[in-house]
């Protein structure tokens, strides 16, 4: 049997119909559909497809990437499919499993995808660095300012307050108040 996986981000609003339309032309019997990230195993389409699996069946995925954006859970899987006796085709990449060259090439292209991952990282990571170096700050925005963080240190060091009073005086939720207590002023 010819068994199709088409996956898309959660995070980004993208679409499975031209994924659906290639595995659909190129014979695939019954697609599992899923949306989520790549990179997390824990995908339950993807678990239903392996589980339903039999030796001799193919899995076609529009991309690779599709499968997975590690090359760990990539080769991994490949390891899974190649022990039940399935095969793998990559539709974009021209990759059949069933082939000692197509397995080949498809060690290659993961390899390709992990290390363009990685820049990726290495890009944003150097961008957030640049960002940081010219003052600018990702991240929420600080729920008090900075008056009143001293306000509620002096306040619960004198025994004015308590920290659960100090929480309800300024809007914020306790663990705000219990871990600005903890920093150092």
């Amino acid at each position: 049997m010819q068994v199709g996986y088409a996956r898309v981000s959660k995070q980004h609003e993208q679409d499975t119909a031209a994924q659906l339309r290639a595995l659909e032309v190129a014979g695939a019997e019954r697609v599992f559909t899923e949306h989520a990230s790549g990179g997390r195993w824990d995908r339950p389409e993807l678990h239903k497809m392996l589980d339903q699996l039999r030796a001799g069946d193919t899995v076609i995925v529009w991309k690779l990437d599709r499968l997975s954006r590690s090359l760990k859970d990539v080769l991994h899987l490949m390891e899974l499919l190649s022990e039940r006796g399935v095969g793998f085709r990559s539709l974009t990449e021209a990759i059949d499993t069933t082939t000692p060259a197509g397995r080949m090439m498809m060690q290659m292209v993961g390899a390709f995808a992990e290390f363009e991952r990685a820049m990726i990282r290495e890009r944003t990571k150097a961008g957030l660095e640049q960002a940081r170096l010219e003052g600018r700050v990702g991240g929420r925005k600080r729920k008090l300012l900075p008056h009143q963080e001293q306000d509620i240190r002096e306040s619960v060091q004198s025994g004015q307050r308590t920290a659960a009073q100090c929480a309800r005086l300024f809007g914020v939720h306790p663990s705000t108040v219990t871990r600005l207590l903890q920093r150092q002023p």
